[in-house]
């Protein structure tokens, strides 16, 4: 068996990652996030209890493994702390397993600020972003003007690089949104202190990573949001600003790609997306009234707090996504909240102006016309939540499961039928 494996979304996030990379954190020593911020999340429930996580790796609940923020990510430091403290009071101590990239940089009050305020000004158009600053913060990365961890935990380089950007900084905040600008000398007082309390967890990861790799120990990496809001490859502009494929863990870890040995890809038994942009199998109003409401069937997002947009599985989608990120295996999940419908549509196709299309749209005016064409197959109409044996599935879910594989050329090798842990159905033990 491989011994690195990527943990990939294949929709547009939400698809259940978090509870994979639980699982697979057990047999991993190793769990690195390459990029994003806490605009993503993942909800872990171990024996019935919930873990909420937007920045640091959900692996940390197993007390022998070591975790790693990548320089790809952009890090706000109060929320990250946060997490820290969360953890401390659930007891569950990380000191010397918590590592943090001092590549990676920082989320800033002007970023938050710009952030709402401009999803404000767009009105019907806004993307319908977290407003916690994430892309401003990426838009700097890449203008050169960002601060980094390694500059956030030395205090003079800190105010330096703060006093270079925030006069441009406020003049955008002043002049396009009548806003009366940031302090550098509040900033700076502010943010002294989030330095001080994470200096103790910065780390060279880049070379931490790399000796784990040579050494043989296994490493799990966690992927965040899903490949359709891949800044480059995703529903542009309906996307995030980082990349978000099997790609994005070399470039946000310094991690090389010939030592990531399995891709796992991610995908609920059906589709859903938070937030705007074009949804083809969206569900119309009576099918979305045959499944559970949001909460039961667990479709409010960790992050935003909003009720998830559903609709059926998409094969052409997931078709796609498997392609821009090599995905050779996959993990199925929310098998159970088909459990109580009829009939079941697969999109096996897409028509667009009448005729049958052959690839993904790259643009979304384009996906917002095109017509699914879906196949239908029979439910089960039976409880799913307490097999754990494949053998034991109700047939016509053991014919949805290989229909799946069959539309996507890609075998299963998990099969989740609840949030438990042990709601979990292994065809593959993926780590040995």
């Amino acid at each position: 068996m491989k011994k690195n494996v990527a943990v990939m979304g294949m929709q547009w996030g939400d698809e259940g990652k978090g509870k994979v990379i639980d699982l697979l954190s057990e047999r991993a020593h190793h769990i690195a996030r390459a990029q994003g911020g806490n605009n993503a999340g993942h909800t872990i429930i171990v024996q019935g209890q919930e873990f909420r996580f937007h920045l640091i790796p959900s692996g940390i609940l197993y007390p022998k493994t070591k975790c790693y923020i990548g320089g790809g990510t952009v890090i706000d430091p109060a929320w990250l702390l946060k997490e820290m403290e969360g953890l401390r009071h659930h007891s569950i101590h990380f000191d010397k397993r918590l590592f943090i990239s001092p590549y990676a940089h920082v989320v800033l009050p002007y970023h938050r600020l710009l952030d709402q305020l401009s999803e404000q000004k767009k009105g019907k158009s806004a993307i319908g972003t977290t407003g916690r600053g994430i892309g401003p913060c990426y838009v700097d990365k890449v203008q050169r003007m960002g601060i980094r961890m390694a500059e956030l935990v030395h205090p003079s380089l800190l105010q330096t690089r703060l006093e270079k950007v925030l006069g441009a900084k406020n003049e955008e905040l002043k002049n396009l949104y009548g806003h009366s600008g940031c302090s550098v000398e509040e900033i700076v007082r502010e943010y002294t202190e989030y330095g001080k309390a994470l200096a103790p967890y910065v780390a060279p990861v880049e070379e931490m990573l790399f000796a784990a790799s040579e050494a043989g120990e296994p490493i799990l990496f966690e992927g965040a949001q899903g490949a359709l809001l891949d800044v480059t490859f995703g529903t542009y502009p309906y996307v995030t600003s980082s990349c978000t494929l099997a790609g994005g863990i070399s470039a946000g870890l310094g991690f090389g790609p010939s030592q990531i040995g399995c891709v796992l890809g991610v995908t609920k038994a059906y589709t859903t997306r938070v937030g705007n942009g074009p949804f083809p199998t969206e569900f119309s109003t009576s099918e979305l009234a045959l499944f559970p409401d949001h909460t039961s069937s667990r479709e409010i997002g960790t992050t935003t707090g909003r009720k998830r947009r559903m609709g059926w599985l998409d094969a052409i989608l997931l078709r796609h996504t498997i392609c821009l990120n090599g995905a050779d295996r996959l993990a199925l999940m929310k098998l159970d909240i088909l459990d109580g419908i009829e009939e079941i549509q697969i999109c096996v196709g897409y028509k667009l102006d009448g005729k049958l299309i052959k690839t993904f749209p790259s643009t979304v005016e384009e996906l917002e016309r095109v017509v699914p064409v879906y196949e239908s197959l029979p439910g089960w109409k039976s409880p799913t939540r307490d097999i754990q044996v494949y053998d034991e599935l109700p047939s016509h879910a053991k014919g949805y499961l290989r229909k799946i594989e069959q539309l996507v050329n890609v075998p299963i090798s998990l099969i989740s039928v609840g949030p438990d842990r042990e709601k979990t159905i292994w065809m593959d033990p993926i780590f040995e």
